[in-house]
């Protein structure tokens, strides 16, 4: 059965993004760590849209898990044919104050766990000559964010790892295409520990003055991509704008400019 698997696909764009390939009639696998929520989502979609939904409970955070659900795919007779690698998570404030088994293991999952499910699955989609994978990275791919150091560190490997096997992947007929969401309307924040003062002096803070995207526009904006099949998107308007201003300005420049702003509020 061919099916597509998305990663950090119990909230947020993830479920927003199984939402609309649903509505499309396609077969999903879906994987997150909330056993729960998965197992509601997979019924009312299935039910929904008349597709088969499956789900698969797993902790991107630890080493193992990108082998474990491969093989588990293997067990069940799916064929991968979109790698939809979603599942992320940001930490906030002083890099020397934060935690570093938590720092170490948001790199597991932004960075190591998506380069192994892109390893394990693009072999099979070259054999077949045909598949798709999509890198969710961020708006922060594009700066060095002080006080979110080493998340905004792994963006920046998510976006150059995507666009350089972009590039690899097209003899073989693999599309591969890069999603930046800029700051989305979902539980991030929380996630992440950089409510409140945190977020404030990040400019992170869901207010009146944000521009903000909710999760059902970012997923739009992803699938009206890949239908042009385009290999690289920056969802919003105005984030599109940040982002090419952002390339004209020193790396350096940006990041005093950012860390003055933190400071002073």
């Amino acid at each position: 059965m061919k099916v597509i698997l998305i990663t950090g696909a119990s909230g947020g764009i993830g479920e927003a993004i199984a939402h609309k390939l649903a509505e499309r009639k396609h077969n999903l696998l879906l994987v997150a760590r909330n056993v729960e929520k998965l197992k509601i989502q997979c019924n009312e979609m299935a039910e929904k849209y008349d597709i088969n939904a499956q789900f698969i409970t797993a902790d991107l955070a630890k080493p193992e898990m990108a082998e474990q659900i491969f093989t588990e795919t293997k067990q069940r007779g799916l064929e991968v044919e979109m790698l939809i690698n979603n599942a992320g998570i940001g930490s906030g404030g002083e890099f020397s104050e934060l935690g570093l088994q938590s720092e170490l293991e948001m790199l597991q999952l932004n960075i190591s766990s998506l380069v192994a499910l892109t390893h394990l699955f693009l072999q099979e989609m070259k054999a077949r000559n045909r598949g798709t994978i999509i890198n969710v990275a961020s708006m922060a791919s594009f700066v060095p964010i002080p006080y979110m150091a080493t998340y905004s560190a792994s963006k920046v490997f998510v976006r150059h790892f995507t666009q350089a096997l972009t590039q690899e992947c097209k003899p073989y007929q693999v599309h591969v295409m890069l999603l930046c969401p800029g700051l989305t309307k979902t539980n991030f924040n929380s996630a992440a520990g950089i409510d409140g003062k945190v977020g404030q002096r990040l400019n992170a803070e869901y207010t009146g003055s944000t521009p903000l995207q909710t999760p059902e526009q970012v997923a739009q904006e992803m699938l009206a991509a890949l239908d042009k099949s385009k290999h690289y998107i920056v969802s919003g308007r105005m984030n599109r704008m940040a982002s090419r201003i952002s390339a004209l300005l020193p790396n350096a420049f940006l990041a005093k400019s950012l860390a003055s702003s933190y400071r002073r509020k």
